[in-house]
């Protein structure tokens, strides 16, 4: 009998990786490559979408021709993506509209800002769950709309179109000019500031509040669902599946059962939990989502995106050379016992959940003469680990559940010194699972049991194996005294920024 497969593709921040996954969920055949990143202005981060879709078109038969696998043998495509991206482009040619704004951007600062004082601005987190924040979609394409010529005139009459990557890779895939289709999945619209959480449609009271023309904008589908069928790259491999990253990772590491909670540490850090079918609004700074979606009723979740963990390692690496490589991190604050009263709070561009404070800029704090590079090491580790500790506490409180548990995947889990610092500020177990890609196993999962090459999602679970795990060990007391400081110095960093009137 022939072997099968499933075919992933993660479309991340930094880079677009190609697996290969047999039904046992072990990789048979990898293909990676990384893409530009351009910041031409301070707090500007940009993409070029062409480079990206030039990246499939190369990994894709790359991780076929190196585990000797054929195109009849892949029964799926499921997609992944770094979600609120926005990438406009013209319908005919297929170019983009100049570089796709990243989610990371924080140029709509003023103009959100603005937007808070209009009439209507207090509907939104109703509506659609989330903050009216310069991290989602919506405020990026009305500055397009606002700042390109004729754009907004384009858009009305249907010649460009809007998407986040995996709308822009579905449509390529499948035709670009030449009949692509253009849809998206529940989860990628649910970050847009656009779609509607309760009907699962792009909302008339919303797109008129951010001024969105409706027809540029992609069809909505579940993560599950017919996203059509390969005619470029590698012809007739249906597209079954495609959901943000972060909801990918919860599918990944079977968080199916309601308080189930996991984190992806790459370059910011993502914490989701599973709240089932029960729309749980927050009032302590997270976003109400959509965890996923396989059958007619969402899955929701609740989630607190962190929006510096692994840059920070890179920052002291890169732009003031503490170290000389991202591992050495660890061997350097593990030269000290603590952080000797440091704390570092990586607000590059605001903070992110649960304070959603953009006018928050980074420091170090509590800096003494006894305080050495090992200390600074260690304080960036335990950065990473609080602001999860503020926003695990945030789940806990909005959702009434308690995280029983943390599975972990991504880069940084690499770090065996800030899994356990992780471990001792939740005071609960972290997990890592044998396999670490869990965002673009998460894409196969979803896109396999849409064509049952997987039966259900408790064989999902069966897949699923423990790699590491690490215990809680530190005293109660030195915890929360700790988390004290911790909040102290997270309060320093508000109001640093003064919001500018925008020109008109």
């Amino acid at each position: 009998m022939t072997q099968r497969y499933v075919l992933s593709i993660d479309q991340g921040t930094t880079s677009t990786r190609c697996i290969l996954f047999d039904q046992r969920a072990r990789l048979v055949g990898v293909g990676q490559r990384p893409h530009q990143q351009y910041h031409p202005r301070p707090g500007w981060a940009e993409q070029d979408a062409l480079e990206i879709w030039r990246n499939v078109e190369r990994i894709v038969p790359q991780a076929m021709r190196d585990s000797g696998v054929a195109a009849n043998q892949i029964v799926a495509l499921g997609i992944a993506n770094q979600r609120e991206t926005t990438v406009v482009w013209d319908r005919r040619t297929g170019m983009p509209i100049g570089r796709a704004i990243v989610w990371q951007d924080v140029r709509t600062e003023d103009l959100v800002g603005e937007m808070r004082e209009r009439p209507g601005a207090d509907r939104i987190r109703e509506l659609c769950g989330l903050p009216l924040a310069t991290y989602f979609a919506a405020p990026r394409l009305r500055w397009m709309l606002d700042a390109v010529p004729g754009l907004r005139e384009r858009a009305e009459r249907g010649e460009v179109l809007f998407g986040t990557m995996e709308t822009w890779l579905i449509w390529n895939l499948t035709g670009g000019v030449d009949g692509g289709l253009h849809l998206t999945d529940v989860t990628n619209a649910s970050r847009t500031l656009l779609m509607n959480l309760s009907t699962l449609t792009w909302d008339d009271e919303l797109l008129a509040f951010f001024g969105i023309p409706a027809a540029m904008l992609p069809h909505i589908q579940r993560s599950t669902a017919s996203y059509g069928v390969t005619r470029r790259v590698v012809p007739s491999i249906p597209i079954a599946a495609a959901l943000g990253d972060q909801h990918a990772a919860l599918f990944g590491q079977t968080c199916f059962a309601r308080g189930e909670t996991k984190c992806t540490y790459g370059t910011g850090g993502f914490l989701m939990m599973n709240t089932g079918r029960e729309l749980v609004r927050s009032e302590h700074g997270l976003l109400t989502t959509i965890g996923y979606q396989i059958g007619p009723e969402p899955v929701y979740a609740l989630e607190g995106p962190i929006a510096v963990t692994g840059s920070l390692v890179q920052w002291v690496r890169d732009n003031i050379g503490l170290v000389t490589s991202a591992p050495e991190i660890e061997t350097l604050a593990r030269s000290v016992e603590d952080n000797g009263g440091c704390y570092v709070v990586p607000a590059f561009s605001g903070l992110y959940a649960p304070h959603w404070r953009s006018d928050a800029r980074g420091l170090i704090a509590g800096l003494t003469s006894y305080i050495t590079k090992g200390h600074i090491a260690r304080a960036v580790l335990e950065a990473t680990a609080w602001q999860t500790r503020d926003v695990v506490e945030a789940m806990n409180t909005d959702s009434g559940l308690q995280a029983a548990a943390l599975r972990v995947d991504g880069g940084m889990t690499s770090n065996n010194l800030l899994m356990q610092i992780v471990a001792d500020v939740l005071d609960v177990p972290v997990l890592r699972p044998f396999v670490a890609e869990t965002v673009s196993l998460g894409a196969a999962y979803a896109a396999g049991l849409a064509v049952g090459y997987w039966p259900d999602l408790e064989g999902l679970r069966n897949n699923w194996r423990l790699a590491a795990q690490w215990i809680p060990r530190m005293d109660p007391a030195h915890r929360e005294n700790e988390y004290e400081n911790w909040r102290r110095a997270v309060e320093l960093t508000f109001g640093w920024v003064q919001s500018k009137p925008r020109a008109r």
